[in-house]
């Protein structure tokens, strides 16, 4: 009989905490609400992006006009102008996606006898956009582009 009544007992005390529990959640429910019809046309549709400032990253690229292959002067600034927003796109592409690099140091006796290192990057770049391209004093080409990161955080985003 005693058992009976314990049991009744925390029965009666468990059902009482949950709807202690969901009262909590309703106050709190309801104040969520007020706060959010208090705010002046703020729509919080769950798919709903938050507009992000533009984060722009920009790189330069430059090239030499005298080593570019070509029969005439123009031909090899064309190639420089090239070449250089090849070089400013490599460089956007470490900015976004990191670069690999590799060193090796070789020491002898306690000196440096060989201290060498390799980079590589690769991957996409989209959304870049062309800032300047413009001679560098009398033999370089200098393109500078820019992206903004924002743009292509939510395309890898989408693509994953």
């Amino acid at each position: 009989m005693i058992r009976l009544i314990k049991k009744r007992c925390q029965r009666l005390m468990l059902l009482s905490g949950l709807l202690v529990l969901l009262t909590g959640c309703e106050t709190i429910t309801q104040s969520m609400v007020e706060v959010a019809e208090a705010l002046p046309d703020v729509n919080f549709a769950p798919d709903t992006e938050v507009p992000l400032e533009p984060n722009w990253v920009q790189a330069t690229g430059y090239a030499p006009i005298s080593l570019q292959p070509g029969e005439t002067q123009q031909q090899k600034m064309l190639m420089a102008m090239r070449a250089s927003k090849l070089r400013a796109y490599q460089e956007l592409a470490g900015v976004v996606h990191g670069q690999y690099l590799y060193g090796t140091t070789t020491v002898q006796d306690m000196v440096v006898k060989n201290d060498q290192f390799k980079t590589a990057v690769a991957g996409i770049v989209r959304g870049a956009r062309v800032v300047k391209t413009y001679p560098v004093q009398d033999d370089t080409y200098a393109t500078i582009l820019e992206v903004d990161l924002n743009q292509v955080q939510r395309a890898w985003v989408v693509k994953n």
